[in-house]
């Protein structure tokens, strides 16, 4: 009897983090999701409110609206140092929408696509439904993706080089010097960079962040306004690259989604264009957030590196699924390290996106576990 499904759906799992959140219910305390507790901005919502009062309900340019798209233009040359026209932008329902024709734009079948290991769950899955491989390049102690290492993965395969910082899982923040030296060897190589950046405005210590477009030209730039803006539900992402890549990208969104969410679109329109007071507060209280996890981490002794953007930690610990397993029964939700590739075993991801008041509670919890 032939397979009812396609290989290319056996061969992925269901994602890690969603099996975490979907286990939780009641009074558990979920450490396992990246989602941000806060609100999104009332200038933003009312936007939204206005679009829909005004009846802007239909369908718009694949592409976006305009003036969205002219503002990201914008936001790209004032905070990431590198020009990009409107015409070279797709809007997206999400950044996840952005990564998929991304990798379905420019990887065949059998062709390599280096990724962080660990790294998102998307990364390895979205790599095999364009029929590509996933090859993970191993990080260092800091959880930092050197050319060295990608060096050593490229064969005459490898077609896709995605970069992800600030990184999810481990909140790690490539310096100018290692994103240079990345598109330098991938540009030896003949690779495209997909640069996920969706963390670009959570980092912490005075560090800064990089895009590697200012550098290259071979470069897909994704982001969107679900963690900046605490708008998640908005399903809002775009990306960015030469007119080339986006002349084949607008094919596969145009029939896989046709446009993003009007209403969405003037919603992002609002967040991106508007007042960012928002961005710095929530950004100051996840920072206070990241260093009450820290010494609470130093005071179990468990091995981590200090993250340096996102909102997540990534900790070792001796026996995961025990670990993962035992806080559950206490009523804690964290996300098994191996979801994010096989360097991930023997780790979890703890996000600290949820209130001070459950961060306390749940570290308490944790910190008697450890003892136990």
């Amino acid at each position: 009897m032939p397979q009812k499904f396609a290989s290319r759906i056996r061969s992925i799992e269901i994602s890690g983090i969603r099996k975490a959140f979907e286990a939780s219910s009641g009074d558990f305390l979920n450490l396992g999701l990246g989602e941000p507790d806060f609100d999104t901005p009332a200038h933003i919502k009312a936007a939204a409110i206005q679009a829909l009062k005004s009846g802007f309900t239909s369908y718009t340019l694949n592409k976006g609206i305009e003036e969205l798209r002219e503002v990201i233009s914008d936001k790209f040359r004032r905070d990431n140092n590198f020009v990009v026209s409107p015409e070279e932008i797709i809007v997206t329902s999400g950044a996840s929408e952005a990564l998929h024709i991304a990798l379905l734009s420019v990887v065949e079948k059998e062709d390599e696509v280096l990724m962080p290991n660990p790294g998102f769950v998307s990364f390895a899955a979205l790599a095999k439904l364009a029929e590509g491989k996933p090859v993970g390049v191993p990080l260092s102690d800091d959880f930092a993706m050197s050319a060295e290492a990608v060096k050593e993965k490229i064969t005459k395969k490898t077609k896709a080089l995605i970069i992800n910082s600030p990184a999810n899982p481990t909140g790690a923040v490539e310096s100018e010097e290692n994103i240079k030296a990345l598109v330098d060897i991938a540009r030896d190589h003949h690779i495209t960079i997909i640069s996920d950046e969706v963390y670009e405005h959570l980092i912490y210590d005075g560090l800064k962040h990089i895009s590697p477009a200012r550098f290259s030209d071979e470069v897909i730039t994704v982001n969107a306004v679900s963690k900046t803006y605490a708008m998640t539900g908005f399903r809002l992402g775009y990306l960015a690259a030469r007119e080339e890549y986006v002349e084949q990208m607008l094919k596969v969104h145009q029939y896989i989604q046709a446009c993003a969410s009007s209403i969405s679109q003037r919603a992002a329109l609002a967040a991106i264009a508007g007042p960012q007071d928002c961005v710095a507060e929530m950004r100051s209280e996840f920072r206070r957030r990241r260093d009450f996890a820290v010494d609470a981490l130093r005071g179990v002794e468990m091995k981590f590196s200090t993250p340096k953007g996102a909102f997540y930690i990534f900790p070792r610990v001796k026996e995961e699924k025990e670990f993962v397993e035992t806080l559950r029964k206490r009523k804690i939700i964290v996300t098994p390290g191996s979801a994010f590739g096989s360097l991930g075993r023997n780790h979890v991801r703890i996000s600290y996106a949820t209130s001070f008041e459950n961060l306390k509670r749940a570290f308490q919890i944790m910190k008697e576990v450890m003892n136990f």
